[in-house]
């Protein structure tokens, strides 16, 4: 097994809050999963490119250089820290392209794989238990209530400046948890969580 905590979740479940204590703690680096799909996507929004071509999306991921800082809260792309960049509502809604890319996903991935390899991590996302780490040693689900969810979401952009209206974001969570929870690994990783399954 890996020396690895792997965290499952919907979006705004606190993944993120829970995975960075944690990696801190631990002294262990912390990954978010989600920053790199926002990553491709605001780099192929920056150049123009169609989100919805995966052939496109897949290219611009293949030839991307994605990293983290020491404390992980920081991700740059192609040697540019895009941290703040990535957190616009504009990106957050076109991530959806880069998450649903194959092209992108297997790329990605791959990435992920190799960061778990290089030192103990804390990894968090929506397919860390069932497809990217799956010999972690540490395997949790995190979840909440979608209002909840929202007002996180909601009190997150407006800390960065952004005005978002609240229940849009309660509709956009629960379309997203209707998409997910029908089919694909955080379906998987819940079923996992409920019947006992992760470790």
């Amino acid at each position: 097994m890996m020396d690895a905590i792997a965290i499952d979740g919907p979006a705004g479940s606190g993944k993120s809050t829970v995975a960075k204590k944690i990696a801190m703690a631990l002294d262990f680096l912390y990954v978010d999963t989600g920053a790199m799909y926002r990553a491709i996507a605001f780099k192929a929004m920056q150049a123009g490119d169609a989100l919805d071509d995966e052939d496109k999306m897949g290219e611009v991921a293949e030839n991307s250089r994605i990293e983290f800082d020491q404390t992980g809260t920081h991700i740059l792309i192609d040697g540019t820290d895009v941290s703040k960049e990535i957190r616009t509502p504009d990106v957050t809604a076109n991530t959806k392209f880069s998450a649903r890319a194959p092209r992108v996903r297997a790329c990605l991935v791959k990435m992920q794989q190799q960061l778990g390899l290089i030192r103990p991590v804390v990894m968090e996302g929506r397919d860390i238990t069932t497809v990217v780490l799956t010999d972690a040693k540490w395997k949790f689900y995190l979840s909440a209530d979608p209002k909840e969810r929202a007002l996180r979401r909601m009190k997150e952009f407006e800390a960065a400046g952004h005005s978002v209206d609240l229940d849009s974001l309660i509709e956009d969570i629960r379309k997203r948890d209707e998409s997910d929870m029908s089919v694909g690994p955080l379906a998987e990783a819940y079923r996992n969580a409920v019947e006992g399954k992760n470790n």
